[in-house]
């Protein structure tokens, strides 16, 4: 294997694991707001070290070009469907969790 390769799989793998304490994030805490916290951050990082593995180990810049353009498009959606989520539970009277 190539240094590139190896550089690759780190990403990768690193990238999964995040995905991976995201899904823990989403069953673990305890109400709406921190759920989604967690699944949002813990899956744009994840998103984005598998986009940054999966680059290197493409061939060209196109392909470069639209794994990021996927990543952006990730991250904006993410972003409006928590907030849209969030503000959903704000309006029907679900209060953030706080600590006993």
């Amino acid at each position: 294997m190539t240094p590139v390769d190896l550089l690759s799989t780190a990403f990768l793998l690193a990238g999964a694991c995040f995905f991976f304490a995201g899904t823990v994030g989403v069953l673990r805490f305890p109400d709406v707001f921190s759920r989604l916290h967690a699944l949002t951050k813990a899956d744009n990082v994840g998103l984005g070290l598998t986009v940054i593995g999966l680059a290197l180990r493409s061939g060209s810049l196109a392909v470069i070009g639209k794994l990021l353009l996927i990543w952006l498009l990730v991250l904006l959606a993410g972003a409006t469907a928590s907030h849209l989520i969030a503000r959903s539970s704000l309006r029907r009277g679900i209060e953030p969790w706080r600590a006993p």
